[in-house]
């Protein structure tokens, strides 16, 4: 890749994001821009962040085209949205339980339901999780 696209890549990418992965249970914040109602004396459009939580079945995509798909289930129906990494609708990414995987790809979710479809979460051991402070 050359050095002008590598520049220009770094100022328009988004540093702040969290490291998550193909399993993890994630909250979306999106913003979102509604229309001014017709009637209404003030003609501003409103702007809101709603967060959609679900788990990510899918990566993909390098630099600044990378992106991620996330699905969840609503009233026994599957929804997925993708979501571009640096995006400036997607205010922010909380990673909410951490998924033990073997695949890249989570598209058999789709044919599963109830119990089924579970993702097994990772547990990290206690030794993992100290900061190598002795608690003397």
């Amino acid at each position: 890749m050359s050095t002008k696209l590598q520049a220009i890549e770094e100022t328009l990418g988004k540093s702040e994001l969290p490291e998550f992965s193909v399993g993890d249970h994630v909250s979306v914040a999106v913003l979102i821009r509604e229309a001014a109602p017709k009637g209404a004396k003030k003609q501003e459009d409103r702007e809101r962040i709603q967060n959609f939580i679900g788990d990510v079945i899918a990566m993909g995509g390098t630099g600044l085209g990378r992106s991620f798909t996330v699905r969840r289930v609503v009233q026994g129906e599957g929804v997925e949205r993708v979501f571009p990494f640096h995006s400036p609708l997607v205010t922010g990414v909380e990673v909410i339980r951490r998924g033990d995987v073997r695949r890249a790809k989570l598209y058999d979710l789709r044919k599963k339901s109830g119990k089924a479809a579970r993702i097994k979460e990772s547990r990290v051991r206690k030794s993992d999780k100290s900061d190598g402070a002795s608690a003397d």
